[in-house]
């Protein structure tokens, strides 16, 4: 009997080691979602840039997706394939984008990316679907890839589609920094045309630390402006608006469009040029993107009169910075719920 119980508790200890192993492996985080208004949807959100460690925003983001709104939600994230850690510094290996195929939404915030044309395939693949999008910050320019390369049209300054991925499908890429970087936040405020979008309702309060990108006007197509971006003197919420040409006019730091993907399928898209983790520190710009995501997957009106974007966990955000700042040696599996 003894033998027995003791030959049962080897084998379950066992199967909970390589359950355990087999969890650290893999290199994406997935949340599964609660009841609420997304319910049956899947969320794929791409991280993957060197400053603004959307590493740490976007499993932030993704958590209050799923605890308190329902979705489904999976992070991707830059990998360092010798170790299985997290490395934004890698631009070229981004893995499991293959759950794009059954994606109802992809958040993208990348910044100059050359993954291997595997990697890109499923990508291009969502994209010519004509499926939702919404992009954060550097997704205006999410991919670098070289010219003769498969999917050199996606790049940032691609002549071929011209602006390529972010100016045809999001609309802008790269120009420039507007707000002087590092030394001027933002205020954003709702433009006097989208008062009543959905996607703004309850966001009565955005501030960011991130300054305002150039967008060129008018954006492309059907683009709507929704937040304005006021250049504030300094890096805190008090801090006065900027005087002169900066503020005259304001320019879009958050709008919506549609594309059309060689499906010819309409896909709904939201873009802001805030984003870095500590702009995730401001309910109004959570609540923007929460907002954004009903609307991308044609839920809106059950938006509700104020979402609900608490914390889940621990959040405690790097400041956006260059060489190597991010968290050295963390697995996707150090972000499940509960760690």
């Amino acid at each position: 009997m003894l033998s027995r119980r003791f030959t049962a508790a080897i084998a379950a200890w066992l199967i909970a080691t390589v359950a355990s192993a087999a969890a650290a492996a893999v290199p994406w985080v997935t949340y599964d979602g609660s009841n609420g208004p997304g319910n049956g949807k899947h969320i794929v959100l791409i991280s993957g840039d060197e400053e603004y460690r959307s590493e740490e925003a976007l499993p932030q983001l993704a958590k209050i997706l799923a605890r308190r709104h329902g979705f489904r939600c999976t992070v991707l994230f830059a990998i360092d394939p010798a170790t299985g850690t997290i490395n934004p510094n890698n631009t070229q290996n981004i893995p499991g984008l293959e759950a794009l195929r059954h994606a109802d939404l992809m958040i993208l915030f990348t910044r100059f990316r050359d993954l291997p044309d595997e990697q890109m395939r499923h990508f291009a693949d969502y994209v010519d679907a004509g499926k939702p999008i919404i992009g954060i910050r550097t997704a205006t320019h999410a991919f670098n890839i070289p010219r003769g390369k498969k999917y050199a049209r996606y790049s940032f300054d691609s002549k071929e589609w011209n602006g390529g991925f972010g100016r045809q499908v999001l609309g802008e890429t790269w120009v420039n920094h507007h707000g002087d970087h590092g030394k001027q936040s933002t205020r954003g405020v709702i433009a006097p045309a989208a008062k009543n979008h959905p996607i703004v309702r309850g966001c009565d309060d955005i501030w960011t630390p991130t300054d305002v990108y150039t967008v060129r006007l008018p954006l492309p197509g059907d683009s709507q402006p929704l937040v304005l971006g006021q250049v504030l003197s300094g890096m805190n919420p008090a801090d006065k608006p900027l005087q002169g040409p900066k503020n005259s006019p304001m320019l879009p730091i958050a709008w919506v469009k549609t594309y059309r993907g060689a499906s010819g399928q309409v896909g709904r898209v939201f873009a802001t040029t805030m984003g870095s983790s500590r702009d995730f520190s401001n309910q109004g710009l959570r609540r923007l993107l929460v907002n954004a995501s009903y609307w991308c997957v044609g839920i809106e009106e059950k938006i509700p009169p104020r979402a609900n974007v608490d914390l889940v966990g621990q959040f405690d955000p790097s400041p956006f910075s260059f060489f190597g700042t991010f968290k050295k040696s963390v697995r996707p599996s150090d972000l499940s719920l509960g760690k």
